[in-house]
């Protein structure tokens, strides 16, 4: 039943397309759009936290190696649920975009895990409202787009979604907890 629902909408949200939104949608699930991005982040977390800032960079490296890595070892891996443009029972229904499918499994997304995880864990670090309602909204354009694209059902992305949001938060509960009772102890870090 909730397999069916996902399927369903999932072929109503593939069908809205059209040439000029297969470039967007297919641009902005691409990496070249992210690396500025995420370069613009830590170049903004490194000015607000100049000293923690190597300690930082750990906890980042931490969280995005567990939402990429989790999203395929802990649930591609295991579940081993065929993406809609590799699902026979849906041949010929999937608008794929540059005939690209990705992966056999979908299930999580790992683009939906690895945009929330970094959304979650830069707006705690950045806490301004603008900021993350733009880091959020950022998000869901991702995760929709692998489901404009053929690649994931929505399902696929709101799970995706909620792992890298709760690794994100995860590591950064780690990172204040490390940081109260190590870091303050240390002098450098207190100047």
């Amino acid at each position: 039943m909730l397999e069916q629902l996902d399927q369903q909408l999932f072929l109503f949200l593939n069908s809205l397309n059209s040439p000029f939104w297969d470039k967007v949608m297919y641009a902005i699930s691409g990496k070249i759009i992210w690396i500025p991005l995420y370069v613009a982040i830590l170049i903004w977390i490194g000015y607000k936290y100049k000293k923690k800032f190597p300690v930082i960079v750990v906890f980042i490296i931490l969280a995005a190696t567990l939402a990429d890595q989790g999203s395929v070892q802990l649930f591609k891996n295991v579940f081993h649920r065929l993406r809609p443009c590799h699902e026979p029972a849906l041949q010929g229904l999937v608008h794929l975009v540059n005939n690209e499918c990705g992966g056999l499994y979908g299930f999580v997304s790992s683009h939906a895990a690895n945009s929330f995880n970094v959304a979650l864990l830069s707006l705690m670090f950045i806490k301004e409202r603008w900021y993350s309602v733009s880091i959020i909204l950022w998000a869901v354009i991702v995760g929709y787009s692998r489901i404009y694209l053929g690649v994931h059902y929505p399902g696929d992305v709101i799970c995706g979604s909620l792992l890298g949001a709760l690794i994100g938060w995860g590591v950064y509960k780690l990172y204040e907890i490390t940081d109260r009772k190590i870091l303050f102890n240390v002098p450098y870090f207190n100047k």
